[in-house]
């Protein structure tokens, strides 16, 4: 019994020791990076109800299935990390969902369609920093390993820009 305790004391003493050397930078990174996910699922959910044109309903689509796999793959990181990551949205977030999700039609294809290539614009350069300055080994994997969904997410984006400008 003693045996037994004295290595669940040092499970929790290194798990302790993970969760602290996590930088501060690294924890916001996961965090900011978890709602980002959360909102790419859910305006690709709305683009699939509220698009007009293919191009919208298809980026939509994409971006729930991405995102939902990049979400359930951070959220293990998280927990190996001692990280809880909020889910939901920020109260900025929300109001732009709700403020996006008033639009219908071509109306909505072109304002999702601007403000995907914006963020994930946006996306890229936060994911290059990690990978290139976080300062833990399985976070900058990650995130060097998710900048290609993101490029290829920004080229869609673009694309679908182009088309719903054009009608």
């Amino acid at each position: 019994m003693k045996k037994q305790i004295i290595v669940l004391t040092m499970l929790i003493g290194a798990c302790a020791l993970q969760a602290q050397t996590l930088s501060e930078k690294d924890k916001k990174f996961i965090k900011e990076a978890a709602q980002g996910n959360a909102m790419e699922v859910k305006l690709g959910q709305l683009a699939q109800t509220n698009g007009s044109s293919a191009e919208v309903k298809s980026l939509g689509q994409q971006m729930v299935a991405d995102h939902s796999k990049s979400g359930e793959d951070l959220k293990l990181l998280a927990q190996k990390k001692n990280i809880i990551v909020p889910y939901g949205l920020s109260e900025k977030e929300q109001m732009a969902y709700d403020k996006l999700s008033k639009k219908q039609g071509v109306e909505f294809d072109k304002a999702y369609t601007k403000c995907m290539v914006k963020d994930h614009k946006k996306d890229i350069c936060e994911f290059k920093r990690e990978a290139k300055h976080g300062s833990d080994d399985e976070v900058k994997n990650w995130a060097s390993n998710t900048i290609s969904v993101l490029e290829h997410h920004k080229q869609m984006s673009i694309d679908a820009c182009k088309a719903v400008h054009k009608k």
